[in-house]
């Protein structure tokens, strides 16, 4: 399938102006002309507020405020110009524990360094054909953190039966 990247609008966020260039480099070989780019936070934020924007990608170390820090700004300010817009995390730090951290602040796909012409194609693509809903709790405002969607769900818990037929209750969402 061919993609028609040529209207998006993109913010990289990268300290280093090697990876931001690469990166620039890929998505301007995917046909993605408007293409922003920042080196910290502050920099991100006034791009953010002039620009609409259709994505986001974003390293976890920044100058000041950090990538998961500015996640979580994107999302939840009340002056923030599109709190929807999806965030691709690119990092080198890919521990489970990182993972989470960017999940719980509202990233919507993540992508460990090194990057590839080809993992950034298809966190493009996963972004933009199979969009997550948006969800708000207490603690939380982001893309739905729960990769499948289950028909059956009915509450904060899941449910499955057990060998014996018999109803268990698993970890709540």
């Amino acid at each position: 399938m061919s993609y028609q990247f040529n209207s998006l609008k993109v913010l990289v966020v990268d300290d280093n102006a090697h990876m931001r260039s690469l990166i620039s480099r890929i998505l301007h070989a995917y046909g993605i002309y408007t293409i922003y780019d920042a080196a910290d936070a502050e920099q991100a934020w006034q791009v953010i507020s002039v620009n609409p924007l259709d994505i986001i990608l974003l390293d976890w170390v920044l100058e000041g405020m950090n990538g998961v820090e500015l996640t979580d700004k994107i999302r939840n300010a009340p002056d923030s110009p599109n709190s929807f817009v999806p965030i691709i995390m690119v990092s080198g730090y890919s521990s489970k524990e990182c993972v989470n951290a960017a999940r719980d602040a509202g990233v919507t796909e993540f992508l460990a360094k090194p990057v590839s012409a080809k993992t950034i194609l298809s966190r493009l693509i996963a972004a933009i054909e199979h969009p997550r809903p948006f969800v708000r709790t207490a603690s939380y405002f982001g893309p739905c953190r729960r990769r499948r969607i289950d028909p059956f769900y009915k509450g904060p818990e899941r449910r499955t039966e057990s060998a014996e037929g018999n109803a268990s209750t698993l970890d709540a969402a």
